[in-house]
């Protein structure tokens, strides 16, 4: 198996769970960069995978409205290419893509069946993604998922939310957390199970998959610092976009009835998987009784 964007957090968490079950090769982008079409087919020839999880992407939001031809570059071409390279090799493709394709303008949760309305450059370069990997690979899953973080991180962005909102709470001693957009917070180890499962199960197409229940940035901001046993306050405040700025979906939330007619087994609620996390990474006070 190959797992392309080695080192984040989605892709260390599936290589931990894969490497024990098969040969799993998950290379870092500094030794092997999607967009490098010549690097790609070289590691096709060396490993032939039976299966390749797409989890490289360029997702710093903002950046992404400054960058549009690195954006379309990575989140586009490259896994186009990615996909005609499986289709003409038989492996499987799992694209990971992202709640942001939607526009997020209304209260109802987002089903895998309702049309896309991406509002920013990083959700049209993903959206874009989604079609080449289905388009050109007939054996292609893209599986769509929000807020994620895990225990590796995410370097580009200095960190993951739970990390950078706690290191800010003890720099700061006050918080302030947008409270009008909503989500599923995803603990990528839970989704990369969830991965792994789809592909046993033979699941082709989209998919929606995050963990179970919904909230806002402040809610999850204020389940966090609870977790860490921080009395920082936290103050809600409304979404402002400053000009050239990214628009952000209020609402993010997915609803997986086709993951569910599939038979995926329904992850965890958000605040399980969130108390699992900070324990697990020591960023826990004590376990937390509900």
């Amino acid at each position: 198996m190959l797992v392309t964007g080695g080192g984040g957090q989605l892709a260390s968490d599936l290589e931990e769970q894969l490497r024990e079950r098969c040969t799993v090769s998950a290379p870092p982008r500094a030794e092997l960069d999607i967009t490098d079409d010549a690097a790609v087919a070289a590691e096709f020839e060396l490993l032939r995978p039976d299966l390749v999880f797409n989890c490289a992407a360029f997702h710093n939001v903002e950046v992404c409205e400054r960058e549009e031809d690195r954006s379309f570059e990575v989140n586009a071409r490259a896994v186009k290419r990615l996909a005609e390279r499986c289709a003409a090799t038989g492996a499987t493709l799992v694209h990971v893509s992202t709640n942001y394709v939607f526009a997020g303008d209304r209260e109802l949760p987002y089903t895998e069946d309702e049309a896309p309305s991406p509002r920013s450059i990083y959700a049209l370069s993903k959206l874009a993604g989604e079609y080449a990997a289905l388009a050109y690979c007939e054996d292609a899953l893209v599986v769509r998922s929000g807020g994620l973080y895990g225990r590796h991180g995410s370097a580009s962005k200095g960190g993951n939310f739970v990390q950078r909102m706690l290191g800010r709470a003890v720099e700061q001693g006050e918080l302030k957390m947008v409270a009008d957009q909503r989500l599923s917070p995803t603990y990528t180890a839970d989704l990369a199970e969830s991965l792994t499962q789809a592909v046993e199960l033979g699941a082709r197409g989209l998919l929606h998959v995050t963990n179970s229940g919904d909230c806002s940035w402040h809610e999850f901001t204020l389940r966090i610092m609870s977790i860490a046993g921080l009395e920082v306050p936290v103050e809600p405040v409304r979404t402002v976009r400053p000009p050239g700025g990214a628009d952000r979906p209020l609402n993010g939330v997915l609803d997986g009835q086709r993951a569910r007619r599939a038979g995926l087994s329904a992850l965890r609620s958000w605040q399980d998987a969130l108390e699992d996390y900070m324990v697990s990474a020591g960023l826990a006070a004590a376990p937390v009784t509900r």
